[in-house]
C-alpha cells in the first residue's frame, strides 16, 4: 500500500518549455485523418485500426525536423502506472515498459534515448496533449480503436492486454453479475469507462482522473473493484499483494504510440522504430524485466499496416 500511495501523489505536470509550444504544427483535421485511416468511427470501423507503412512514405519529414530542431522528443507518459510509466522512487528518474519504447525512440531520431522532455497527462487529456501539439506523441498504455484514430495517428500495436476487474474481495468473480451493488473505479475517458458505460452489471461507476487512483480507493475501501487494463491490474497486484486481477479479461486493448494526424512522416518514423524492435531482442528484454512475471506467456503483436 505504501508503495501505490507513493506513485500516486507523484500525478503533477512536469512542465514544458514555451519553445516546445511555439513548434506547434497545425492539426489538418478531416483531410490529415483521411490519409491515415479509412475507417474513423464505430459504424465504419470492421476490423484493427491499420498504421502508417514506413517503406511507404517518409519517414524523415516536417515532423520529424521540428523534434530534431527542439533537440528533445517531448512525450506525454504516465508516471503512475507501475511496471509501464512510474518514477521510480531510488533515481526519480521515468521507468518501464512505456518508457523503454520513447527512448528507443528518442536514440532513433536524436541519437540520445535521454533527449526526452516528459509531460504527465491524465487519461482524459491525452488526446488534448496531442492535438494541440504540447507533445509530440503519447506513450501511455494508450488503446488503438476506431474513435480514437478520428482524432489522432497511432503506431502499429506494441502490447495487446485487455478489461479486466481488479479486487480484493473474494465474492467479485469478474465482470459480471457479481459485481450487483458494486463501487467499481475506472479511470474517466479510459477504454474501461466507455465499457462501464454499455453496461455496469448493477455497480456504481466511480470515476477519476488517473487510473492509479483506483487502487488507492480500493485500498482506503471506497471502492470494491477496479476496471482496467489487465496490463494495468497486474502492476497494480505486484504494488499490493491484497489485490487481484478475477474472472478473464473482456476485451483486447492493443496498445499504440499516439501521435498528431499531420505528423505522417512521425508515424512512420516510430513504426520503423518498434519493427526494430519487436525482431532484435529489446521488445522481449523489456518484457522480460517488467512484466513477464505477473503477465506471463506474452508476445509482441504483428504489426498492421495499411
Amino acid at each position: 500500500m505504501v508503495a501505490a500511495c507513493t506513485l500516486a501523489v507523484l500525478g503533477t505536470l512536469v512542465p514544458l518549455g514555451d519553445d516546445a509550444a511555439s513548434s506547434a504544427a497545425t492539426d489538418r483535421g478531416p483531410a490529415a485523418r483521411a490519409g491515415y485511416a479509412a475507417a474513423t468511427d464505430d459504424a465504419a470501423c470492421t476490423g484493427p485500426v491499420r498504421s502508417l507503412d514506413p517503406a511507404k512514405g517518409s519517414v524523415d519529414g516536417a515532423a520529424v525536423a521540428r523534434i530534431k530542431a527542439h533537440g528533445k522528443l517531448v512525450v506525454g507518459v504516465d508516471q503512475n502506472s507501475y511496471l509501464w510509466g512510474f518514477r521510480d522512487p531510488a533515481t526519480g528518474d521515468f521507468a518501464g515498459f512505456d518508457i523503454d519504447i520513447v527512448k528507443a525512440i528518442a536514440k532513433d531520431i536524436l541519437g540520445d534515448e535521454n533527449a526526452v522532455q516528459y509531460l504527465t497527462v491524465p487519461t482524459a487529456g491525452r488526446i488534448d496533449a496531442i492535438k494541440s501539439h504540447k507533445v509530440d506523441m503519447v506513450v501511455r498504455t494508450m488503446t488503438v480503436n476506431c474513435e480514437r484514430a478520428a482524432d489522432v495517428a497511432f503506431s502499429t500495436a506494441y502490447f495487446t492486454a485487455g478489461q479486466q476487474i481488479l479486487t480484493a474481495d473474494p465474492a467479485i468473480t469478474g465482470f459480471d453479475d457479481s459485481l450487483n451493488g458494486k463501487r467499481v473505479c475506472t479511470a474517466t475517458g479510459s477504454t474501461g469507462d466507455d465499457e462501464l458505460k454499455k453496461g455496469a452489471h448493477g455497480a456504481t461507476v466511480v470515476p477519476v482522473d488517473n487510473q492509479l487512483d483506483c487502487l488507492v480507493l480500493l485500498q482506503l475501501r471506497e471502492a470494491d473493484a477496479v476496471f482496467t487494463d489487465n496490463a494495468l491490474g497486474a502492476g497494480q497486484a505486484a504494488q499490493d499483494p491484497n489485490v487481484h486481477l478475477a474472472g478473464h479479461p473482456v476485451t483486447s486493448e492493443p496498445y499504440g504510440v499516439a501521435m498528431n494526424l499531420a505528423d505522417t512522416d512521425l508515424v512512420r518514423r516510430v513504426n520503423k522504430v518498434l519493427a526494430a524492435y519487436r525482431t532484435d531482442g529489446r521488445w522481449t528484454a523489456s518484457y522480460n524485466h517488467w512484466l513477464q512475471p505477473h503477465l506471463p506467456g506474452m508476445k509482441p503483436p504483428a504489426p498492421l499496416y495499411q
